[in-house]
């Protein structure tokens, strides 16, 4: 949905953003978001996979809606999943 580069880098501090990826439809709108963070060229990493952000509620094997910390590991795996450090190459490249 939306890649912001929140930081364009400098000598002593590399770029960073903030993605958000997110599905809509008439009906409801669901999405995850997260920080991430160039480690060198072309290598961009999640700045910490703990702290997702999503209007998602998980749930465990009994029907409970999973606490932040236990959907964490979760969020970050679906992450993962996704091909999302194509699109913040190419922002920091517009950026």
């Amino acid at each position: 949905m939306s890649t912001r580069v929140t930081h364009p880098g400098s000598a002593h501090n590399p770029p960073c953003g903030q993605t958000i990826w997110a599905e809509c439809t008439l009906e409801q709108e669901a999405g995850v978001a997260w920080d991430w963070v160039q480690i060198c060229d072309g290598v961009i990493a999640m700045a910490d996979p703990m702290s997702v952000v999503t209007n998602l509620r998980l749930v465990g094997e009994r029907g409970q809606v999973l606490t932040a910390r236990e959907a964490a590991l979760y969020l970050s795996r679906l992450v993962q999943q996704l091909p999302w450090q194509d699109e913040v190459l190419n922002a920091l490249h517009v950026a």
